[in-house]
């Protein structure tokens, strides 16, 4: 990983947990006070704000919108007595947001991947859907997108066998029960991204992937209380998707799979498959 991070904060023990979870990781770090935001972000591969009581929301939304307009990764830092961070501050911190030690620890360990801005041109997982037999191609940066058959000229419609992604990910080769090979690269994809209604355009079923997230929740010792204060994303909402009666975007899910401790994959692959 290149470059360092900078802590934007006052607080002395908020900049020594960074620190340290940072130097654990091999990353290096500096501590800048908030007024001098322009010095924080030159430079840096990422900034994480440290929010406490004396920010106010447009104040907040303001700093942490400074840092992701000059392409540098914003991470908050909550204190547990403030509360959920409104939507719109997680979705500019790509759902990092922060309060305890192991919170600090995750998101350390996640940097030099979610600070890499290659992962976008990558295969992270290829697999073929678990709703029909089209192709579900994952990227680094957690976009995804159904691939429909024929892949290739030599994609004879016959059961997929085998997938393996190349060294440089950005090729899958496809072996076929008939014999055939067929290859697909990430530039033949389209990815969804920023979708207008803030659905995705994965054809998934919403009870299913509902079921997934609360098993995975449950296993990692989460209430919806606790991971509507990771996510920021409002506790009835949460259920809401939980119920199956709402399918999250893309961006949403990795949000929520990131605050569980798991990859967007994990949660749209389930174990039987």
């Amino acid at each position: 990983m290149t470059g360092s991070v900078t802590l934007l904060t006052e607080r002395e023990h908020v900049a020594q947990q960074w620190g340290e979870a940072l130097s654990d990781k091999g990353i290096k770090s500096r501590v800048v006070a908030p007024s001098d935001l322009v010095n924080a972000v030159a430079g840096q591969t990422a900034v994480v704000v440290d929010v406490d009581d004396t920010l106010y929301a447009d104040e907040l939304l303001s700093a942490i919108g400074y840092v992701r307009a000059l392409g540098v990764l914003p991470i908050a830092h909550v204190d547990r007595d403030r509360g959920p961070l409104e939507d719109i501050i997680s979705e500019l911190c790509d759902g990092l947001v922060t309060t305890t030690e192991q919170d600090i620890a995750r998101v350390a360990a996640a940097l030099p991947r979610r600070s890499d801005p290659r992962r976008r041109l990558r295969f992270e997982f290829v697999t073929v859907s678990p709703c029909g037999d089209d192709v579900l191609t994952v990227l680094g940066n957690g976009d995804a997108a159904l691939q429909q058959r024929p892949i290739d000229a030599a994609d004879d419609g016959s059961e997929i066998t085998n997938i393996s992604i190349d060294p440089s990910a950005t090729t899958a080769t496809l072996q076929l029960k008939s014999g055939a090979v067929c290859r697909l690269s990430v530039g033949a994809v389209h990815f969804a991204s920023g979708l207008s209604n803030g659905e995705t355009d994965i054809a998934i079923d919403g009870e299913k992937l509902g079921a997934r997230l609360r098993e995975l929740r449950l296993a990692a010792g989460l209430t919806q209380a606790e991971l509507a204060r990771r996510t920021g994303i409002h506790r009835p909402n949460i259920a809401r998707v939980e119920a199956g009666r709402h399918t999250p975007s893309l961006e949403t899910l990795a949000r929520i799979a990131n605050a569980i401790g798991v990859s967007t994959t994990h949660v749209l692959v389930s174990r039987e498959s």
